[in-house]
């Protein structure tokens, strides 16, 4: 479809409303409610995100993926309008002051959505039923404003049951990438012995509790369209850095896998004292007179999704890590 001329949103904006009580349509577009109507915002999403799992509660936050270059989808296109519900908004539209929305970035006022979506079209009235109108939207979790403008392509037509031959149409892959960026993984804190101030030369036991930390879950669907997608998180290791190169790890790579029981590390016991830890580290100078060490622990997260029509696959490790400020001591005997 060629786009005209284009009429931006600014803010301030009257949005045409459309109304949901069409027995015919769909799932209600999102928007904002305003008794009984749905404002045609273009932004907004009909996907319904729901997270289960993720350990004991808690602070949380978003994983980052290990892979630079990957990012999930800043816009993707899905149904938005029943023919009705279009033809609706554009009869009841405010000449002088509403538009709508026909992609993420882009509004039309009345003459423009009349001249590209009525004349010689009439909204695909008569195909009611068998179809829908599809509109970019955002990912509400995007943080490149610049990245939206890929989903550019104005509000098309789409017969029921296909996927529209156009890059980020809404697909399995897409709702599994969307749902990666929902994820929200417990706060990383880590069990230490010593707890407080560390000691020269003292070996520090390092681990986490399995129950703590659970596989996470996160669904995304798109109501009435049997499209669905489901990402796990799974932690799969811990790194840490002591934050100085006057200290060694266990192992030497700072690496510490998970268990078998989804735990990482061990917990110190007095019965342990002249073995080193399996997780831990060794400071070996005093922090006096110059501060304190940042120790950073970062957990590793496996991603992998599954979706309608059988699909699924895996998706870049993403982690979630903290720093704890350390203080070393210099003590000539210690007592565990």
């Amino acid at each position: 479809m060629a786009a005209i001329f284009a009429v931006g949103a600014t803010p301030g904006t009257a949005y045409a409303n459309i109304g949901n009580g069409d027995s015919e349509a769909e799932a209600p577009v999102g928007g904002e409610s305003d008794n009984g109507k749905v404002a045609a915002h273009a932004t907004g999403t009909r996907v319904v995100i729901k997270q289960s799992g993720g350990g004991s509660g808690g602070s949380s936050g978003s994983v980052t993926s290990v892979d630079p270059n990957w990012t999930p989808p800043p816009c993707w296109y899905e149904p938005a309008l029943t023919p009705k519900q279009l033809q609706d908004a554009v009869e009841g539209m405010d000449r002088r002051s509403e538009v709508i929305p026909v992609t993420a970035t882009l509004s039309w006022g009345h003459d423009l959505m009349k001249e590209n979506y009525q004349d010689g079209k009439n909204f695909n009235i008569e195909k009611q039923g068998e179809g829908m109108w599809w509109r970019s939207v955002n990912n509400p979790n995007n943080n490149d404003p610049a990245a939206i403008f890929d989903c550019e392509e104005t509000m098309f037509w789409v017969d029921a049951g296909d996927v529209p031959d156009v890059p980020h149409a809404l697909t399995p892959e897409i709702l599994a990438e969307y749902a990666y960026s929902s994820v929200k993984v417990p706060e990383t804190t880590v069990e230490m012995n010593p707890d407080g101030d560390q000691t020269v030369n003292l070996p520090t036991w390092i681990w986490l509790d399995e129950a703590k930390f659970e596989p996470v879950t996160v669904r995304a669907e798109l109501p009435g369209s049997g499209l669905w997608a489901e990402t796990t998180a799974k932690p799969v290791g811990l790194h840490i850095d002591p934050g100085t190169k006057d200290a060694e790890t266990f192992p030497a790579s700072g690496d510490c896998p998970a268990n078998g029981d989804g735990s990482i590390g061990a917990p110190y016991t007095r019965s342990k004292a002249e073995k080193n830890p399996p997780c831990g580290i060794r400071y070996l100078r005093s922090t006096a007179g110059s501060g304190s060490h940042a120790l950073e622990a970062t957990l590793t997260w496996e991603m992998s999704w599954e979706g309608s029509g059988g699909t699924g696959g895996d998706l870049p490790d993403g982690t979630f890590g903290t720093t704890i400020d350390v203080t070393v001591q210099e003590v000539q005997a210690i007592n565990r």
